[in-house]
């Protein structure tokens, strides 16, 4: 009994970390403008404002509903509100709650919050985003409590998280690589934090850093590979990559979805030079140039070039061997009704007016169907006020079954890819979350 209360005792001690004094809010006209010019093209890199608005609410004034697999965290208010926000943090405060993971008040962070990330960031780009954070305009916004189960609950478990987790260390440059190689390596390991959606994780959420940017999931959406894993149905070049982050379009590659499209929104306000360092670090990372290579995107080319011999392909294609599902001419009439006339004839561009031939569709190459199935549910729609790629949603319009057989169709006969092993099952977990946001919104 006293052996147990002295390990709690040490873990508390070890855990614990200090307050760090308030302040009066800083005056905006106090920071340098060009500071805070810089602190804003990192907050855009960073994506601060998507986890830290809530759908309809002001910006950075929290709220968000991030769901993870233990339970949901909301985004805090980072405005400068001296009650509800950060006004009283001094810069010494803000800087180890990107560092280090601890609030002001000695609090640790959730890992969520991606500080194994912003540890890499140097002194000058963390004043810098103070800079800019202090010069928002203050929101008195109340934020929801997280809701997360016992004992994931416990924040000072976190320091434990951390002694296994986290190793923060500064980023060092690559002599044997171009400036611009080294600057989009920072950004996408440090502010962008890419690996917190492109990496997958472990059991208690850390970054599986040896496979690093080789897929992991966000939001209930499937962040596929973005290294030489990659199941893009066509090789992604860092040209490609660049109009993709910029513009969100770019010929033979798929509109952006879901949190992604966000990323996107952000990056095209971003600095040129550095969204290009981006592109360029993770073309880096792109499937060796082989023969076979090379044959496999002809092949695609060509079905998406003609459509005609792609759907009669994919109409006489049969259920793979092992395969226990219906073959996929179950949905060959479904896909003619509600998608052939947008995405066929051929197209190998997402222009306006024109939708890209499924057999570019990167979600049909997916590990799982679950950005598929929810495409087809709710359909791309551009942010409001905003121009963009337009797809209609189908929930409502198609059963449980017609969607499941539409699934088994693209992946089979379009992309004539392995059947994948649970297409109901993710359907049902597509549900489930389509649900629960819905009565969330409907609760507010």
């Amino acid at each position: 009994m006293i052996l147990a209360f002295l390990l709690v005792a040490a873990f508390v001690a070890y855990a614990w970390r200090s307050a760090i004094a308030p302040i009066e809010p800083p005056s905006p006209a106090g920071f340098d403008s060009a500071l805070v010019a810089k602190g804003a093209a990192l907050a855009t890199i960073a994506n601060c404002n998507t986890c830290h608005t809530a759908e309809g609410g002001s910006s950075y004034a929290g709220g968000r509903a991030l769901k993870t697999a233990y339970g949901t965290l909301y985004g805090t208010n980072i405005t400068p509100d001296p009650q509800h926000g950060i006004g009283r943090w001094p810069p010494e405060a803000f800087a180890r709650a990107l560092r280090e993971g601890v609030s002001r008040d000695g609090r640790h962070l959730y890992p969520a919050f991606p500080y194994t990330h912003y540890a890499l960031m140097p002194e000058e780009d963390v004043q810098a985003l103070y800079a800019f954070i202090m010069t928002r305009d203050p929101v008195a916004a109340d934020v929801p409590e997280n809701d997360l189960r016992f004992p994931f609950n416990i924040r000072m478990l976190v320091a434990a998280w951390k002694t296994l987790y986290f190793h923060p260390a500064a980023a060092a440059a690559d002599p044997a690589q171009s400036a611009e190689w080294n600057r989009g390596a920072y950004l996408v390991q440090g502010p962008a934090h890419c690996g917190s959606c492109h990496t997958p994780r472990n059991f208690l959420g850390a970054e599986k850093t040896r496979k690093h940017l080789d897929g992991g999931d966000a939001e209930g959406w499937h962040a596929p590979a973005i290294n030489s894993a990659s199941p893009s149905p066509v090789p992604w070049s860092g040209d490609a990559l660049y109009r993709y982050l910029r513009y969100g379009h770019v010929d033979r590659h798929a509109v952006p979805a879901g949190p992604m499209a966000e990323v996107v929104r952000n990056l095209s306000a971003a600095p040129e030079a550095d969204v290009r360092a981006i592109a360029a670090y993770v073309a880096s990372f792109a499937p060796e140039d082989t023969a076979e290579r090379r044959e496999r995107t002809k092949q695609i080319l060509a079905r998406a070039g003609n459509e005609e011999t792609a759907q009669a392909a994919g109409a006489a294609a049969g259920p793979q061997p092992g395969d226990g599902n219906p073959p996929p001419q179950a949905g060959h009439a479904l896909y003619a009704a509600t998608c052939a006339s947008c995405h066929g004839g051929g197209r190998l561009t997402p222009s306006a007016g024109t939708a890209l031939n499924l057999a570019l569709g990167s979600a049909l190459y997916f590990p799982t169907s679950k950005n598929l199935t929810r495409i087809i549910l709710d359909g791309i729609t551009p942010a409001e006020g905003e121009r963009g790629a337009w797809m209609p949603g189908f929930a409502g319009a198609l059963s449980d079954e017609q969607v499941v057989a539409l699934v088994r169709y693209l992946r089979s006969g379009i992309a004539q890819a392995p059947p994948w092993r649970d297409v109901e099952g993710d359907l049902k977990q597509v549900q489930r979350e389509r649900e629960q946001k819905l009565a969330a919104a409907e609760a507010k």
